[in-house]
């Protein structure tokens, strides 16, 4: 697929860098906060956020990162695991079940985590970046559109695989503004077949280039 340039939905007032973005009551619950306690923040300054046009009030994901860094929060960012970790991005419950159960029988070394929506996606990610993303597209608040472009547009998450799964054709796609031409895109129903093959090959690849399995 050939991806087509995308303009994003972005405030009017979004500072210059792109980052990510949330609302306040987002940024709350990210937090582990009230919600005063975070419009206390942006307005002290330990919090970078900014007003649209319309008056509401947007905080950076990169900022609430940093805060939980700051906090501890962040346990495992440079912890090594074995096999894959793989983040699941769908909002359908069941899906996720779905995912979770049909994965678990394939016998391959590999942890899941899984997120409703890009915002969280973006924040675990940023917190522990995966060996892969399943994103879907359609999600709401941030959807899987944006989320992929924000992510490809970090050098530092460039080895890190990224799978879609949608109910969209590849019309509605590029319709949409397309997507990276990095991007593995399936059609639903969810194909476990290809995704298995998927990431045995990844598990694989992994393996190959874990210092103690080279010359085994």
């Amino acid at each position: 697929m050939v991806a087509s340039n995308q303009t994003l939905n972005m405030p009017n007032q979004l500072p210059q860098e792109r980052d990510g973005y949330c609302t306040t009551r987002e940024a709350a619950r990210l937090l582990g906060l009230s919600l005063g306690k975070v419009q206390q923040m942006t307005e002290a300054g330990e919090l970078h956020a900014w007003k649209t046009s319309g008056g509401h009030r947007r905080v950076s994901i990169k900022s609430v990162e940093a805060h939980l860094r700051m906090r501890g929060d962040q346990p495992q960012r440079e912890a090594q695991h074995e096999g894959i970790d793989v983040l699941i991005a769908e909002d359908n419950l069941d899906l996720q079940k779905l995912y979770q159960k049909n994965i678990a029988t394939w016998a391959l070394p590999i942890s899941i985590r899984t997120v409703s929506n890009g915002i969280d996606g973006l924040l675990n990610i940023g917190l522990r970046p995966p060996d892969m993303l399943i994103a879907d597209l359609l999600m709401p608040g941030v959807d899987g559109f944006e989320m992929i472009w924000r992510l490809r547009q970090n050098p530092e998450l460039d080895n890190m695989d990224i799978i879609v799964v949608t109910g969209m054709d590849d019309g509605e796609i590029q319709k949409r503004g397309g997507l990276p031409k990095t991007v593995t895109v399936y059609q639903k129903p969810v194909p476990f077949k290809e995704l298995r093959g998927y990431l045995q090959a990844k598990v694989a690849q992994c393996r190959r280039t874990q210092p103690g399995e080279r010359g085994r």
